[in-house]
């Protein structure tokens, strides 16, 4: 029975692992621990060129409203044309416009649409009418920005909710006066458009970031050979169509949809001054920062103290009105409150213990993007 007494000093493969695991420690020490990127689909984060939406938009009648239609506006000339289209010849006085009310019709013509195939539309009022429940829309062109008819619109309305009440009461749910036509609008006229420009694809990013566009770029390359996408600049990734999907561009755009993408979001913090809404994202950090809030309130309160005359009173006596006014100011004590992270779970942790409203965080972070602590875009809705 022998023993191996090498100096693993001496031994190659021992080295190799030694400087493996010194370099990985290295690692370690100088730039932390990466957290995994959230991977997202390509679908998600971009579109490609031409495969969009188109709006439409048309004006109409709707018709049957009980009662509840326009008491004035465009709505009487609007019948008036409609009845003189039809070949009726009628007095504008003989013309009662309470159970019909002008309406906005919009629609959204989704990409490669087909004639005879049908949409959503969604009618507004324009006028006074209380509501749109039990009404009909009638024939209504919808047209695109060129001016051209895409869509005819017709159907029922359905409104989701009800106007009622009277002699001073009133009960609404919803909103009656926005409606919905469920397939109501059938495409007539296809829009001229060819996939692609030759022999190449855009992407187009929903949201500009060169890293983004850069991870895509590379994520097409590993699918397919050649390296057929390149980055053009933060929006844009150009993709060379492989030769065996030139007459298979549908199939080429649903591989490259698929794909997963290790997305990186930037740093920011979206407040909403309307809402008091704040959103923090996940990449935001804060310097180590003391802060130190307290709320100034001020309240006036008027009380009316009537003086009233004993009857029978000499004199000119009278009832006197005298206001007794009162002011208070209240200032609670403010501590400063160590707030620091570099993580999203501290960063909350340390605004919540500051006990504050959502109002008074919102001070607080355009504070700190003031004076430098708050590592991130403040995007203020």
């Amino acid at each position: 029975m022998t023993t191996d007494r090498r100096n693993p000093s001496r031994d190659p493969a021992a080295k190799r692992s030694a400087a493996a695991l010194l370099f990985g420690l290295a690692a370690v020490l100088l730039f932390g621990y990466a957290a995994p990127s959230r991977a997202e689909r390509i679908k998600d984060l971009a579109a490609f060129e031409g495969v969009r939406e188109n709006p439409l938009i048309g004006y109409g009648l709707v018709v049957g409203l009980n009662g509840a239609g326009d008491k004035k506006g465009p709505v009487t000339q609007s019948t008036i044309n409609m009845l003189q289209r039809m070949g009726l010849s009628i007095n504008s006085s003989d013309i009662k416009s309470k159970n019909a009310a002008a309406v906005m019709v919009t629609a959204t013509l989704p990409p490669f649409p087909k004639p005879g195939t049908r949409i959503d539309v969604t009618v507004s009022a324009m006028g006074d009418a209380k509501t749109l429940q039990g009404g009909t829309l009638l024939m209504t062109p919808m047209k695109g920005v060129d001016g051209k008819v895409y869509a005819i619109a017709q159907g029922p309305v359905s409104v989701g909710g009800f106007v009622g009440g009277g002699g001073g009461s009133k009960v609404v749910k919803n909103h009656p006066t926005v409606g919905n036509v469920p397939g109501g609008a059938i495409v007539e006229k296809d829009l001229p458009f060819t996939l692609g420009k030759g022999d190449h694809l855009r992407l187009f990013l929903h949201r500009q970031d060169f890293t983004n566009a850069s991870r895509i770029a590379a994520r097409i390359n590993e699918e397919f050979e050649g390296g057929p996408a390149a980055a053009v600049d933060s929006a844009t990734v150009r993709i060379a169509v492989p030769d065996a999907y030139r007459v298979r561009l549908p199939e080429l755009i649903t591989v490259v949809e698929a794909l997963q993408v290790p997305i990186d979001l930037p740093a920011r913090v979206t407040v909403n001054e309307r809402t008091g809404t704040v959103i923090i994202g996940e990449n935001v950090r804060i310097s180590p920062v003391a802060i130190a809030h307290g709320n100034l309130t001020i309240e006036i309160k008027t009380e009316l103290q009537v003086s009233q005359p004993r009857p029978f009173a000499p004199g000119k006596a009278e009832t006197v009105v005298v206001p007794q006014k009162q002011v208070t100011a209240n200032e609670p004590k403010a501590a400063l409150v160590d707030v620091s992270g570099a993580s999203l779970g501290e960063i909350v942790r340390g605004l919540n213990a500051l006990g504050v409203t959502p109002r008074d965080l919102i001070a607080i972070l355009q504070a700190l993007r003031s004076s430098g602590a708050l590592r991130a875009e403040l995007e203020i809705l």
